[in-house]
């Protein structure tokens, strides 16, 4: 049975976050294309995800290099926003639900451009290591 070390595991933990933000992204981005209160159930999901994709960077941060932890501080920053808008869009309608949602979705872009920035982080500071 093959064992994973510390770095792996932190390695892996970074690329599952990776892609539970593009999962994130891609399901603001259906939500927006659906109506009515369709597009509700899916806001909901949304705030939910947003919440567990911050909690899941918030496990693993302390185990970051200082430029990954400074990436992953601030795709936080864009899911709590993220979580916020989507709340938002709960409560509204018409041209306020909009909003909410191009809102929404550009933090979950926001984000995902963070994890994308903490994983370059991250294998730069390990190139660095294996170059040495």
């Amino acid at each position: 049975m093959e064992k994973h070390s510390d770095a792996d595991k932190v390695k892996d933990a970074l690329e599952h976050v990776h892609v539970a933000a593009q999962e994130l992204h891609a399901a603001i981005s259906d939500a927006a294309a659906k109506q009515g209160g369709a597009i509700k159930a899916d806001l909901e999901a949304v705030s939910k995800k947003a919440k567990a994709v911050a909690e899941s960077i918030k496990v693993s941060i302390d185990k970051q290099n200082e430029a990954t932890k400074k990436h992953l501080e601030e795709a936080i920053t864009h899911l709590k926003a993220t979580e916020k808008h989507a709340a938002e869009g709960l409560k509204s309608s018409g041209q306020a639900l909009e909003t909410s949602i191009k809102q929404a979705l550009a933090d979950a872009r926001a984000s995902v451009q963070k994890v994308n920035e903490a994983l370059a982080a991250k294998r730069s500071a390990e190139s660095g290591k294996a170059g040495k």
